[in-house]
């Protein structure tokens, strides 16, 4: 069922053509990637399908009822004082309810007239129609799998947190929301490699359809089925994973190319013959030709890489074997919360890192990683042992906040400061390798975007021609033909790189060796990132099988406690029931003893009554007799009647 169709779709401002001649359909259960240059209309697209914009031509078309969620890159909370409550917040009409109900239920204690009942009742079938029973643990599971403790998030307040964290709670808000169709921008932007895979994960299983802006090539061919990318001034669809997008982007650029010369070698042809023959003989013909060359819808050339940022990095010196030494390190930051003061980020590290290694830096966000790159640069003192670079080494330092670009200054002094002998064509020149060409140069830095700015990190990088690069996330603003630029350029490279990254396409591409910090401790991992990624896998799994050993261990034990436990109880309610049925019978013995001993004295008695014992004339010796057994009779009676006593006693015991 189609949710979403796109026909022909353009967007124009003013005389200037954003993108044009864009088709897609998104049926439901849908899973689509959209990839393509910054600034050629990824998000306007959103705008479109979300009905914030309208097309300049075109139409879009959107299933009646569909309810689409669009997730921003800048996040906005609204009234919400919490982490739940911000993740919560798409259901506030539910969370209001439920206050609601609580207070109502105080209320009906007091007053419990038919109205107050009524509608008590009909608030709580309303509740549990919308889901109010269903939404709290989807947004606990939700918050758990972005790094959150769901109970804390309850009362922790939203304003204490980071920016990167806020990114994790905007996330989590889409991902909970009543939506038939999730519009993600970057969702990977502030998400380490766990809560990456949880949410490749969470995006395969859903039911919605799902459209997704991403750089993360690992993350689109972990989840897109569909790809749509933008690409001159138009955009394509592809059927199909990331992977398979990629073979059939080249084979069509291959097959545009191959109509596009044999177009020109027709157009050469033509007007070879127009010019040698418009003013002889044949001059008709070759008007004639002319007329119809001009009216020939001309074929564009491919934009192949063409436009793609021209990155080449480049060694002065070679510097010498060891780049990077660490002994016993201990790296702290300051925390006013922690014992101290100080919140230990790093502790006992001891490492080599040597000339030509590419290595990965691995860890959960928060862990420390930017700090020891800062460490490493001189720009924060160590708290314990020796963090040294090598002899010869010389360092570019790409900052994840890209604050190594003067924001007062604008791209052409930028350049020329580093370059002071530069003529002014070299300066252009070298900033038009990075998309920067005509007046754009005399831009000032603070006026660019996040991917802007990153390109002139890298142009400045370009010129270091440093034998290290020090690399803190550099694929954060970059879309993805520049990640694959820059993925190109290291690969070439001949210096050292030190690569902290949540790009596992590019990790992949190029570390040749990892550390991974986690929880103050640095291990490393003589290999490639690929294999720590097999070697990581092996371990989840074997950690897996063995947690679900120890928990089929555990429930066999507690099922064989159990079985005991409930034989105990049979075996003592069995003797219960016997102890029970003697007890009834020494009961039931006592009573007939005393009914025994009760007749014997009332016989006794009768007979030394009657006056006709008298009138014998050994009557009086034997009503001695009598009386003397009429005492004993007492005596046996007493005893019959303690020991029905003490039966009975037992019998309401037992």
């Amino acid at each position: 069922m189609t949710q979403l169709s796109v026909s022909n779709v353009a967007v124009e401002f003013g005389a200037t053509t954003l993108f044009k001649d864009i088709t897609l359909t998104v049926a439901a259960g849908d899973r689509w990637g959209i990839v393509g240059r910054n600034g050629t209309g990824k998000t306007t697209l959103f705008k479109l399908l979300t009905g914030a914009m309208q097309p300049t031509r075109g139409q879009v078309a959107r299933q009646p009822g569909l309810r689409v969620s669009l997730l921003e890159q800048h996040r906005h909370f609204g009234d919400a004082a919490t982490v739940w409550e911000a993740a919560a917040g798409q259901f506030a009409e539910l969370l209001a309810l439920e206050k609601s109900l609580a207070e109502q239920a105080v209320a009906l204690s007091e007053n419990s007239s038919e109205a107050a009942l009524e509608k008590y009742g009909h608030d709580l079938e309303r509740f549990e129609r919308e889901g109010g029973y269903t939404f709290a643990p989807r947004v606990d599971a939700v918050l758990h799998g972005l790094g959150f403790d769901p109970a804390e998030a309850r009362t922790r307040p939203l304003e204490r947190l980071s920016g990167g964290e806020r990114g994790r709670v905007g996330l989590a808000r889409q991902l909970v929301s009543p939506a038939d169709v999730l519009l993600l921008d970057e969702p990977t932007n502030h998400l380490d490699l766990e809560t990456t895979r949880w949410l490749e994960q969470y995006l395969r299983e859903t039911d919605k359809s799902v459209v997704l802006i991403s750089h993360d090539r690992a993350f689109l061919a972990a989840v897109a089925d569909h790809v749509l990318h933008f690409e001159g001034d138009t955009a394509f669809a592809y059927t199909g994973g990331y992977e398979s997008f990629i073979v059939q982007r080249e084979e069509r650029r291959l097959s545009q190319q191959r109509q596009f010369e044999k177009q020109q070698r027709s157009i050469a042809a033509e007007s070879d013959y127009i010019a040698r023959n418009i003013a002889g003989q044949n001059s008709k013909q070759a008007k004639g030709r002319r007329k119809r060359l001009e009216r020939l819808p001309r074929l564009s050339a491919p934009v192949g890489e063409d436009g793609a940022m021209a990155l080449r990095l480049e060694v002065a010196e070679r510097g010498g074997d060891q780049v990077v030494v660490a002994k016993n390190v201990g790296i702290a930051v300051p925390d006013a919360t922690a014992p101290g003061g100080q919140r230990v980020l790093l502790e006992h590290f001891t490492a080599r890192l040597t000339r030509g290694e590419r290595l990965g830096i691995l860890g959960p966000n928060g862990a420390g990683k930017s700090t020891l790159l800062k460490t490493l640069m001189g720009e924060r003192s160590v708290a314990a042992g020796e963090l040294l670079l090598g002899g010869s080494i010389s360092v570019a330092y790409y900052r994840q906040d890209l604050a190594q670009v003067p924001l007062g200054r604008t791209l052409f002094e930028i350049i020329a400061d580093l370059r002071p002998t530069w003529e002014r064509r070299l300066v252009q020149g070298h900033l038009g390798r990075f998309g920067f060409s005509g007046d754009e140069v005399q831009r000032r830095a603070e006026t660019l975007s996040g991917g802007e700015r990153a390109r002139v990190a890298l142009a400045m990088m370009m010129l270091s021609r440093a034998n290290l690069l020090v690399l803190d996330e550099p694929t954060n603003h970059l879309d993805v033909e520049s990640i694959e630029a820059l993925e190109d350029a290291i690969e070439r490279y001949e210096g050292t790189v030190i690569l902290v990254s949540h790009d596992r396409a590019l990790l992949r591409a190029l570390a040749t060796k990892v550390w991974v910090l986690h929880e103050r401790r640095m291990t490393e991992f003589d290999g490639s990132f690929a294999e720590w990624e097999v070697v990581s896998e092996e371990r989840a799994h074997a950690a897996a099988v063995q947690a679900s050993e120890e928990e089929a261990l555990r429930r066999v034990k507690e099922r064989q406690r159990t079985e005991r436990r409930e034989a105990a109880e049979r075996s003592v309610g069995e003797q219960q029931r016997a102890q029970q049925r003697e007890a009834r019978r020494a009961v039931e013995r006592a009573e007939q003893e005393v009914s025994r001993r009760e007749a014997e004295v009332a016989r006794l008695t009768a007979t030394l009554e009657d006056p006709a014992l008298y009138t014998k004339g050994d009557g009086a010796k034997r009503a001695a007799e009598l009386g003397a057994e009429l005492e004993r009779a007492k005596r046996a009676l007493d005893r019959a009647l303690e020991e029905w006593t003490e039966a009975t006693e037992e019998l309401e015991r037992v």
